[in-house]
């Protein structure tokens, strides 16, 4: 298998392409423009690939089966990013195969700061019932990009999973293949007293079990340990809040720990 790189404008035409090899990267020296999208491509086989799509954001391993396909965000699209990624007129995209240690190590297999709601051919992905106002900085992908900041609330880097007040909100991590599960992290929001938080969730596993937990006021890291599963997608739901005057609860980031089945 090798990876190629190509960015494309609005209209689908290839501004720029890197060659096909085993680690593939590309040079943009001028600015993005609205409708541009950066692609990663595996030859239409499913791998596991480090990418980093911007100099400016992290390596991430995601499982790619249908390639990478990533709109440049502009606008209320962009408040989520740190100013600084896809901005100004030089650009660094970079993407690899992993390594084999990287893959069969335990880690958290939720990470992903590549996400999207357009994302359909690699994973982690999250998404969500509800969404608060459809905006950007409250969006499912939020929950899943590695960014732990939850003092505030609104542009990055204090982005969360925002739920509209609504009872019923759930969000679904999909991991597009079957891996072995051990460990859920969730960062609640803490922008308190503005912020409520849960004092209990429950996590939906797609073997068809659950398992409910409590929560704590705290804007650390809560630690579950689960019944080690083997599952391909899983949801949290049924989040109780807490009897405060605040109706803002709201999520920064979930981590579902484990390895993969090889």
């Amino acid at each position: 298998m090798e990876l190629k790189l190509k960015i494309l404008d609005q209209n689908g035409f290839t501004k720029a392409a890197s060659p096909y090899g085993s680690r593939a990267s590309l040079v943009w020296s001028e600015h993005y423009q609205p409708g541009d999208r950066i692609l990663v491509e595996t030859g239409g086989e499913p791998a596991f690939c480090v990418v980093q799509l911007d100099d400016a954001m992290p390596e991430a391993l995601i499982y790619v089966t249908n390639g990478v396909d990533f709109r440049v965000p502009f606008g209320e699209g962009k408040i989520s990013y740190s100013p600084k990624s896809f901005s100004g007129e030089k650009h660094l995209i970079r993407a690899r195969f992993a390594e084999p240690e990287e893959i069969e190590r335990r880690r958290c297999l939720s990470f992903n700061p590549y996400d999207c709601h357009e994302n359909s051919g690699s994973f982690p992905h999250a998404l969500a019932n509800v969404e608060t106002r459809g905006e950007s900085v409250f969006a499912a992908r939020n929950a899943i990009d590695g960014i732990y900041e939850n003092a505030s609330h609104g542009e990055w880097p204090y982005q969360s999973w925002g739920i509209n007040r609504d009872p019923n909100a759930c969000l679904t991590i999909r991991f597009g293949r079957r891996v072995r599960v051990d460990e859920l992290r969730l960062t609640l929001r803490a922008d308190f007293p503005h912020d409520s938080h849960w004092v209990r969730a429950t996590a939906a596993f797609s073997d068809g079990t659950e398992e409910t937990f409590p929560l704590e006021k705290t804007p650390l890291p809560q630690r579950i340990a689960i019944e080690p599963r083997e599952i391909d997608s899983v949801t949290l739901k049924n989040l109780i809040k807490a009897d405060d005057p605040s109706p803002f609860p709201a999520l920064t980031q979930i981590e579902v720990w484990g390895v993969e089945l090889l």
